[in-house]
């Protein structure tokens, strides 16, 4: 059969112009800005995610970390763990992981255009789209490995179509390689990738309908490299996350329109809502057509949105990791028309206004945090090496976020102590199935494997000795368990000024001295 021809349609094609191309280079550099210039990104899990890599790093020497040690095991989630450790060794640690941060944001940009170029051979709209959701909430929260596994499946899916007519063996081949770093990078990358080349296989099948051996082999070249894996991952003892499975219809329109950006619900609001108004115009006025497996797709990664848990395997926000997948992959299968300069030019200028308020906003933010951050290292100098650290938040009601989503960055931060103080910190991420970190043995009954800070009333409550339902086990007896409290989120007074010595403090975090009380007082 002839290879898959791009269905173009007549009229004015959108961004093909060189100036258009230089306009996208350009947002290219400013989008990048946030992580070029900042020593530590404002991102919710990327202070957690850096302590760990300390871990790594220190792991088989004798600075080896007094609480920690690594234990590897094949867990389909070690893309950063993997990776950061070996640059590492030329670099430091905190750069070596900012360049895997920057590496994971170039290959979701740049896999998004590749996806369009296999499908539809010109650049056009997915680069900016791209750029777009580039400080969404998963990747503006710091989920580095899903980010970096996202960019690698993209480049695969538009392998997978570039190749999709040449002989079972290469595609097998290059499909085997995709697979196999996926599997080690994220899981629910490699899902969504796989997801979308069966959706498109399925279409294949429907639209060329080809002997039924024929379709079967495809599939089977789909499905048995991922099988392979599962079947080693089984083997040789490794795990997939930890229990954790909840399902929210309620939130669920509501977090559709949460995702655009991660640092501001109502920029991110107004963002959906410009973009959903700009796409249905478009689609009555017949500016915009579904090519190839586009409408398929559509279909399928909505479906998938609607029927995925909130949380899967203790991982979470999976189903808006479909709606920043369905931004990327999708709109490489769309044909844009613009019926008149005019039209273009203002779809242009709207799409190019979302994406500029969304960066402006991603640099804001880390420009607050600089600051912050430098505040935070520095007061690490006040703990005393092997010091045990609580970190709790000022907001009200058990895990319950920080005021508003620009102080989400301060949420892990203070697990930066694992890697400043050689402290423990029982909210550093040390999930079977996902890390390959855990608590030595002494320790465990006060980690939180996939946590975060507890409340500051659930903490009185508990010094105090007054009942709390609410309250976490491992700060039950927090006043002796721990020699030092960080209180991240807003600005507040001392909540314990009997038991707690302040020692540092700014705009979004405090410090204290957990004064213990002797026997008797």
């Amino acid at each position: 059969m002839p290879a898959e021809r791009p269905e173009l349609i007549p009229g004015r094609l959108w961004g093909t112009s060189p100036p258009t191309v230089a306009l996208f280079a350009l947002l290219f550099v400013i989008a990048l800005l946030p992580v070029l210039t900042m020593p530590i990104p404002a991102m919710v899990d990327y202070p957690n995610h850096l302590a760990r890599m300390y871990i790594l790093v220190r792991d088989g020497t004798p600075q080896a970390h007094p609480f920690y040690r690594v234990t590897w095991a094949l867990y389909p989630n070690l893309a950063m763990d993997l990776v950061v450790p070996l640059v590492a060794r030329i670099t430091s640690v905190e750069l070596a992981t900012r360049l895997f941060l920057l590496a994971s944001q170039i290959l979701t940009i740049t896999g998004a255009i590749a996806v369009e170029l296999a499908v539809k051979r010109r650049f056009q709209v997915s680069g900016f789209l791209a750029l777009l959701v580039l400080y969404s909430v998963p990747f503006a929260w710091g989920f580095v490995n899903f980010q970096f596994a996202l960019g690698i499946a993209l480049w695969g899916i538009a392998c997978w179509i570039v190749l999709q007519d040449r002989a079972w063996p290469l595609r097998l081949a290059l499909h085997t390689l995709f697979v196999a770093l996926l599997f080690g990078a994220h899981l629910f990358a490699l899902g969504l990738y796989g997801f979308t080349l069966g959706i498109h296989e399925l279409w294949r099948a429907r639209t060329r309908k080809p002997a039924l051996p024929t379709t079967m082999a495809r599939f089977l070249t789909l499905a048995l490299p991922a099988l392979v894996a599962f079947g080693v991952m089984k083997a040789t003892g490794g795990a997939i996350g930890q229990e954790g499975t909840a399902w929210n219809g309620q939130t669920k329109l509501l977090m559709a329109f949460a995702t655009l950006n991660g640092y501001d619900l109502w920029l991110s609001t107004g963002g959906t809502v410009i973009l959903v108004g700009l796409i249905g115009a478009a689609a009555m006025r017949g500016a915009v057509r579904p090519i190839q497996s586009g409408c398929w797709l559509a279909a399928g990664l909505a479906a998938l949105f609607v029927v995925l848990p909130t949380r899967l395997f203790d991982t979470s926000f999976v189903d808006l990791r479909v709606t920043v997948a369905a931004l990327l992959i999708v709109p490489g299968f769309i044909v844009v028309s613009p019926p008149s300069r005019a039209w273009g030019r203002l779809a242009a200028v709207a799409v190019l206004g979302v994406t500029l308020v969304n960066l402006a906003s991603a640099l804001t933010v880390a420009a607050i945090y600089r600051g912050e951050y430098a505040a935070l290292v520095a007061s690490f100098g006040q703990l005393k090496p092997g010091s045990r650290v609580l970190v709790g938040h000022s907001g009200n009601g058990e895990d319950a976020p920080l005021g508003d989503l620009s102080d989400y960055p301060m949420y892990n931060a203070a697990t930066l102590a694992v890697a400043y103080a050689d402290a423990f910190v029982p909210t550093l991420f040390t999930s079977i199935g996902k890390q390959p970190v855990t608590v030595i043995d002494g320790y465990r009954h006060l980690a939180v494997p996939y946590g975060g800070p507890t409340a500051m009333v659930i903490l009185r409550d508990i010094a105090e000795g007054r009942p709390n339902a609410d309250a976490p086990g491992y700060t039950r007896t927090w006043t002796e368990d721990f020699d030092y409290l960080y209180v991240v989120g807003p600005s507040a007074p001392n909540p314990m000024p009997g038991l707690l010595v302040p020692l540092a403090a700014s705009a979004r975090f405090a410090l204290y001295r957990i004064e213990r009380r002797r026997p008797g007082e």
